[in-house]
């Protein structure tokens, strides 16, 4: 009777066991492409604006874009037509941009899109906002995009030097 008890037990065992490694090997799966979905997104799609880069220099910017609407030692904001703007922000000591923000008003005529910032689009909320954040610590910033609700939407993109705190 014990033999067969042993035996009995050893099929439950080994139909357990094929049970936690039917619901578990899926799962491993699912990480191990999360995890190469990962290291394939390194590097951001979004890189520039207007030909400017994170790391210019405030005097390179304002030769490539002219002259901004608002000029600072840490700052300038441009105008491009009444829907369009933009925000440079600059490193106070080395004077090279850190940040880049474009906002585009309902109606402009280019606006970047999600699939231009990050590859593929974004899933909007009921309300019909959008907002993502990805971090790029390869390439050393990070890359978002919101969309505001309602009818006349505001669309902002952002790319950020990652800074350490000290």
């Amino acid at each position: 009777m014990t033999h067969r008890s042993n035996y009995l037990n050893a099929r439950v065992s080994g139909r357990l066991l094929l049970v936690v490694l039917a619901f578990a090997l899926p799962s491993l799966a699912l990480a191990q492409t999360n995890k190469q979905k990962q290291a394939a997104v390194e590097d951001p799609i979004f890189t520039e604006y207007r030909g400017v880069q994170i790391g210019w220099l405030a005097d390179d910017v304002r030769k490539k874009l002219g002259d901004p609407a608002s000029k600072g030692d840490e700052q300038d904001f441009y105008m491009f037509g009444e829907k369009e703007s933009a925000q440079f922000q600059y490193d106070k000591a080395t004077k090279k941009v850190v940040a880049i923000s474009v906002d585009f008003m309902n109606g402009a005529s280019t606006v970047i899109t999600p699939e231009q910032v990050f590859g593929s689009d974004i899933e909007a909320k009921p309300d019909g906002s959008k907002w993502k954040l990805i971090r790029y610590p390869k390439a050393g910033c990070w890359v978002s995009y919101s969309r505001t609700a309602g009818n006349t939407p505001i669309i902002t993109v952002t790319i950020q030097k990652i800074t350490t705190a000290q």
